[in-house]
């Protein structure tokens, strides 16, 4: 079974999805693909003002309440407190990709590194030093060297699999992230809405009824 996760590093409700997305990660007999959306990258990147901030903190009470997922104080004083930032997912999004061309299979865990480093830590990840800080305490060394650097390979991978994310989000209909695309052999669908943020047995049955069985 194959499965991709459409997502953006600083969507609050990827993060909240962060559980299941660890979940699937381990299953046995799926093949997890991260396919980052761009959804805050480059030119959709916007300043982090007052009004925007406040949108954002509201936006994240929800996710926290429906999830259980930590939004904490150090991470609200960021938002609110920190003036200059901007809310831009081009550090993480190059970040999990490094992680990719670095540590197959370990994007998952990267960037579950970089969510909890801003949602919990209250650390700016549009910062591509501190990604690569998180990257380097997370034990990506080797990524974290590729963040930093003027590395051509990265970012041209990166366009890539943001166009195919794109490419993919079209083809589906897919208005918003997180969304996971499952592949068998009766071809390619998209997931019901919703599905990441129930209980992991849920989320067990809903991949059974779509594939036909799930270690």
């Amino acid at each position: 079974m194959h499965l991709t996760y459409l997502f953006d590093p600083l969507c609050g409700w990827c993060y909240g999805a962060s559980p299941a997305l660890a979940w699937l990660a381990q299953r046995e007999g799926v093949e997890l693909r991260l396919a980052p959306t761009g959804l805050f990258a480059g030119d959709a990147a916007r300043p982090m003002d007052a009004a925007f901030a406040g949108y954002a903190w509201q936006n994240d009470q929800r996710i926290a309440a429906q999830t259980g997922q930590v939004f904490s104080e150090a991470y609200r004083a960021l938002i609110f407190e920190t003036s200059g930032l901007v809310f831009d997912s081009a550090a993480t999004t190059l970040g999990v990709v490094a992680i990719g061309l670095t540590a197959s299979g370990s994007e998952a865990e990267g960037l579950q590194a970089l969510q909890q480093a801003r949602y919990v830590e209250g650390r700016d990840t549009a910062d591509r030093s501190v990604v690569a800080d998180v990257l380097t305490r997370a034990g990506f060394a080797e990524a974290a060297a590729r963040v930093t650097a003027s590395d051509e390979t990265l970012r041209d991978s990166g366009r890539r699999r943001i166009d195919a994310a794109r490419r993919m989000m079209a083809q589906f209909g897919v208005r918003g992230v997180p969304a996971l695309v499952i592949a068998d052999g009766r071809g390619a669908r998209l997931m019901p809405s919703g599905i990441l943020f129930g209980d992991r047995q849920g989320l067990a049955a809903e991949l059974q009824a779509g594939s036909g069985g799930l270690s």
